[in-house]
């Protein structure tokens, strides 16, 4: 049974930082492309960052220079670090692991930039 369980998030002044996890079981975890997504209320959900196999990352543009994807393939975790939070950050953020088909996703967790 595939599980991608997120943690991490929380609530957070504007400028602040947070680090979330996503940690991974029932996959060959080395093999997946990993990748966060938000989804604010209202709004579609979007991708923020995807990190492959190969330790290639990207970014955003409205998190370029602020957050920060890496991977840790004996955990079988990704962690996306993020600085400088805006309120605009605010939103559910879920995992994703891609390899061929079917995708899986975990169940998010909320991020709040707030004073």
């Amino acid at each position: 049974q595939v599980q991608l369980v997120e943690s991490g998030g929380g609530l957070v002044q504007p400028g602040g930082s947070l680090k979330l996890s996503c940690a991974a079981s029932g996959i060959i975890f080395r093999l997946f492309d990993m990748g966060w997504y938000r989804q604010a209320p209202g709004k579609q959900r979007e991708l923020v960052a995807v990190i492959t196999s190969g330790v290639s990352a990207n970014y955003a543009d409205s998190v370029k220079g602020r957050f920060t994807l890496s991977r840790d393939n004996t955990k079988n975790t990704v962690y996306l670090q993020m600085n400088s939070l805006k309120p605009e950050d605010t939103a559910v953020y879920y995992c994703r692991a891609h390899y061929y088909s079917p995708d899986y996703w975990g169940r998010g967790t909320q991020v709040t930039v707030s004073s």
